[in-house]
């Protein structure tokens, strides 16, 4: 006798709908498995009971069904809608190309009107605020200029001090040279004329001997005679 069919509904009784959704739910699981092994297909199953508990299953693992799921998702998306993102990418496009010119316009407007130029159209409470903006900008600058002028003539306050120390510190250096030179003379002079002096008196000495022996010899002669 052939199993009756089951009217699908909600079972009410509460007994009844738990052992129903347990034997369903290891079928369901035993089914999945067998699918994978059979076809070499990667199979999960995620299953939430009425009380919230979670059951699940995965050929592979759960992190990488889910992963392989979310891109094969985004793909299926992005094949969809192709003409789509490219007329609003065009549009993001020319969006952003028209704002940059409109940008080039307004400072390059600016710009000559800063220089005196384009101010046809400027109403009197602008030109008065132009006015102001370049009186501004003018004070800025003399100021700017009064502040590298000062800094240059520290730098050089700064350089002549240090040019005038060197100075002197050569002039002192100058000077011991020529004093410790000038000692060297006198010294050197000095042992020269003792020298001279030695040579002469040894000259007088010897000049002295030998008139005295010439004297010698003479009186011997004379009394040998």
């Amino acid at each position: 006798m052939g199993r009756g069919k089951i009217e699908i509904k909600k079972i009410e009784n509460l007994n009844s709908r738990q052992v129903t959704f347990s034997k369903r739910r290891n079928g369901l699981l035993k089914k999945a498995k067998e699918l994978s092994i059979l076809c070499d297909a990667e199979v999960g199953v995620i299953i939430f009971s009425s009380t919230g508990k979670v059951y699940q299953w995965s050929s592979t693992s759960m992190e990488h069904t889910l992963s392989r799921y979310n891109r094969g998702m985004e793909d299926d998306n992005s094949q969809e809608h192709p003409v789509d993102e490219q007329q609003a990418d065009q549009k993001c496009q020319a969006t952003d190309v028209n704002t940059m010119k409109e940008e080039y316009l307004r400072l390059h407007t600016a710009y000559m009107q800063l220089n005196g130029k384009e101010l046809d159209g400027l109403s009197f409470k602008e030109l008065k605020l132009l006015e102001n903006q370049l009186r501004e900008g003018i004070s800025s600058v003399k100021q700017q200029k009064e502040q590298i002028i000062l800094e240059q003539l520290k730098i050089s306050r700064l350089q002549k001090q240090k040019a005038v120390l060197e100075n002197e510190t050569l002039r002192k250096q100058v000077l011991e040279r020529r004093l410790h030179l000038n000692g060297s003379k006198a010294d050197y002079h000095n042992c020269a004329s003792d020298y001279d002096t030695s040579l002469h008196l040894g000259y007088v000495i010897i000049r002295f001997w030998a008139k005295e022996k010439s004297c010698k010899d003479s009186g011997s002669r004379v009394a040998s005679q």
